[in-house]
């Protein structure tokens, strides 16, 4: 059975007494802190000056030690908790950024023998060195081609197969097709793994994201990062209880970091419960972006497939590109100038990303001198 592995492995951890677990610690002052009820003197802490107890009144702002020492605490559990019930899985675990949670489950899941990875052209760096990190053999699938992907995956040998892709794509700002990506998974005995950096807090139900469309998609691991429509930093993976005991035993990014810093995680639930609510806000910026769209038609201006708050404007060479976007930021607008290699070369390009909080006047001020400059 594929990933069956998973299983066994955490069987002989726990036979060899090597299995790590996780302590909650409810409370930490100076060198003492409190587990399960019961208050401790703290030997293993980082916090070498003492200064987290420096400044009154104020949330904790570090962790002090990775999440398996004395890093773990009621605000990690309280926005783990959250997530999981809120998007249907099983269990979270926290990182502390996308890159680190996308290429460490890569090279973490996938370096067991047999094992083979398929990956959308497109993907983001973290994704594709995960990827090469990893033992498994990496294939790439043309962007959002399901056909090419479907004969990838006739031709594998490998019992352990994961399609990655993302929901969102960051530079060109379409959508991958995950309900037809999950059923050649399931044709093919292969798990799926989404990152949807750009899709959660804007697409979907409540902003739930990319897997939330209809009726809803569930992959076997959705990462999703806080640094976008959250609006705070770092990461997650929603996954299966079995799942995230694997990545705490063998996590190398996980195990020797420090945790999330708990100040940060309690303001992340925060924005997170706040951005389900926020349809008001959704529908604004579903507004800004049809009109943008609206005038760049008018205004010939030639855009992507994105129905996104991600709009590239492909220039082409990279030299042109670059004038383009100084010459913008001279009359006061910042926009991404984005060339090779982190797009394919001659697709030099504005990445213009829309928000809630433009204006249509802003657009239009935008659109004018795009119009003038292109």
């Amino acid at each position: 059975m594929a990933f069956d592995y998973i299983a066994e492995q955490l069987c002989e951890r726990k036979s060899q007494a090597l299995f790590r677990e996780r302590f909650l610690i409810s409370n930490t002052q100076d060198c003492r802190m409190t587990v399960d009820g019961v208050s401790y003197l703290n030997f293993a802490s980082n916090n070498y000056l003492g200064l987290s107890s420096a400044l009154p009144n104020t949330s904790q702002a570090g962790s002090h030690s990775s999440p398996l020492v004395t890093g773990y605490v009621q605000a990690h559990a309280d926005l783990e908790t959250y997530l999981a019930s809120e998007l249907g899985f099983e269990a979270c675990l926290l990182f502390s950024s996308g890159f680190s949670a996308n290429s460490s489950v890569l090279k973490t899941l996938m370096s067991h023998a047999e094992s083979e990875i398929f990956q959308d052209k497109l993907n983001h760096a973290s994704l594709i060195d995960g990827g090469l990190a990893a033992k498994a053999a990496m294939t790439r699938f043309n962007h959002n081609d399901l056909s090419h992907l479907s004969r990838r995956l006739l031709k594998s040998k490998a019992k352990h197969k994961l399609i990655v892709s993302e929901g969102v794509f960051s530079m060109d700002g379409d959508t991958a097709p995950i309900e037809a990506l999950s059923a050649l998974a399931k044709q093919h005995d292969a798990w799926l793994m989404i990152d949807d950096a750009h899709g959660f807090g804007v697409l979907g139900q409540h902003g739930k994201g990319s897997c939330y469309l209809d009726e809803g998609i569930k992959p076997d691991l959705l990462i999703l990062t806080f640094g976008k429509a959250v609006a705070s930093s770092g990461a997650c993976v929603l996954c299966s209880r079995e799942v995230r005991d694997y990545l705490i035993q063998f996590n190398r990014d996980y195990i020797y970091s420090t945790a999330m810093s708990p100040m940060v995680a309690e303001i992340t639930l925060q924005h997170i419960q706040r951005l389900f609510h926020a349809d008001d806000l959704r529908h604004k910026l579903t507004s800004n972006i049809r009109y943008f769209k609206q005038l760049c038609n008018e205004h010939n201006i030639a855009l992507m497939s994105s129905s996104t708050a991600i709009q590239p404007v492909v220039i082409g060479d990279a030299d042109t590109t670059l004038t383009v976007a100084n010459e913008l930021k001279k009359r006061g607008f910042w926009v991404g100038a984005i060339r090779p290699p982190t797009v394919a070369y001659n697709t030099a390009r504005l990445r213009i990303t829309l928000t809630a909080s433009h204006s249509q006047a802003d657009i239009m001020s935008l659109v004018n001198q795009l119009k003038q400059l292109l």
